[in-house]
């Protein structure tokens, strides 16, 4: 793995230039597990799990799947698929511009918002084959004239499908929130009722982030984005056709490619909803690997709570006669954790956990980077 470096700012790569991958772009270790398929007959091992939200028993499902993978794909959400169609489009557009234009947008250091390489990508000496743009929904218009500073008709046309997106997804939203609580054994009326489990919904913040993973002279080399869990609750993911995202999963230890199901979304639970559930639901340990033909896109639409709000296992998820199995944090916090575990080799989750011997033996537990670092 290659060592931190903290880089103090991004550096542009024409990757469509590019005719081998670079020493800088060269990551070691890619190989050392297998992939395996993902999109195999539904209930078969390493088939990721498809729950159709829109369904009877969908709770349950999404309960089944968030305890065993930490993930799965959402069908059946309502958002449209010529919705989607237009996002990827735009994203597409965006990622084409030239790149001074791009450049004019690029993330200063300690910056959220703006272009650039992931922000994950500060924590190491090598480069990431992908572009990145992270923005917030509250203040999209704001945020895109840096990279559209006279405005003009492609950024009213992106601004205007990003809108409607967050719209939708937040929505979509909760709706799965209400579907986890659900399957915590809440009914709607406590949901409702309960200021703690209403405030949740309530004050949930969103975060967009855009990716665009060129295609590789030598994929079995570069990396799209290094592995990971993300930090928040829980992040929607919209992908291309072009399949690149992969979930960890032990016993034997294995790369799961999750497949490009059209329309579909993939739901990654975070560390935050991990310390929530009181670790029932947890976290995904997961990349992004590139392809030698075909570019890829994928939106990663990130909820969590606001800065000052404490996150600590819900009642109804500890055990009767049992103590939490993690102690209250900011999501600020968290991050400070995560940080300084990542620079010792060490597990935030553990960090925060009031019992080390709750946190399982897991890769996944060891894994402190994110992508909002």
């Amino acid at each position: 793995m290659p060592t931190p470096s903290h880089l103090k700012s991004p550096l542009y790569f024409d990757f469509r230039a590019a005719r081998r991958v670079p020493e800088t772009h060269a990551w070691p270790g890619l190989n050392e597990h297998p992939v395996v398929d993902g999109g195999g007959a539904a209930g078969t091992e390493d088939a990721v799990p498809v729950v159709d939200v829109g369904a009877p028993g969908a709770a349950a499902r999404v309960a089944r799947a968030a305890e065993t993978w930490g993930a799965f794909l959402m069908t059946g959400h309502g958002v449209p698929e010529t919705l989607l169609a237009r996002v990827e489009e735009r994203i597409a557009r965006m990622f084409a511009l030239p790149a001074a234009q791009k450049m004019r947008a690029v993330r200063a250091p300690g910056e959220a918002c703006g272009y650039g390489s992931p922000p994950i990508s500060s924590f190491f000496s090598k480069c990431m084959w992908s572009e990145g743009y992270t923005f917030s929904p509250v203040s999209l218009r704001s945020d895109l004239r840096r990279l559209w500073p006279k405005a003009g008709n492609d950024y009213r046309l992106f601004c205007d499908v990003m809108e409607e997106f967050h719209k939708e997804v937040r929505q979509l939203a909760d709706r799965l929130l209400e579907l986890f609580l659900r399957a915590l054994g809440l009914t709607g009326e406590q949901i409702a009722g309960v200021e703690e489990e209403r405030k949740i919904g309530e004050t949930m913040t969103a975060t967009m982030h855009l990716n665009w993973y060129p295609r590789c002279p030598d994929p079995q080399r570069a990396l799209g984005l290094i592995a990971h869990t993300d930090s928040g609750f829980f992040t929607f993911v919209l992908q291309s056709l072009v399949p690149g995202l992969q979930l960890f999963r032990r016993g034997p230890d294995r790369w799961v490619a999750v497949p490009a199901v059209p329309g579909a979304f993939v739901v990654n639970v975070g560390d935050l909803f991990h310390i929530l559930t009181n670790g029932r639901f947890h976290s995904v340990y997961h990349r992004a690997v590139v392809n030698r033909d075909r570019d890829r896109i994928s939106l990663g639409y990130f909820l969590g709570p606001p800065p000052h709000v404490k996150v600590a296992p819900l009642p109804e998820a500890v055990p009767h006669g049992r103590s939490p199995a993690y102690r209250a944090v900011t999501w600020p916090e968290y991050m400070a954790i995560r940080k300084k575990a990542f620079t010792t080799g060490g597990s935030a989750l553990k960090m925060v956990s009031t019992d080390a011997a709750t946190e399982p033996d897991d890769a996944a537990a060891d894994v402190v980077v994110d992508v909002h670092a």
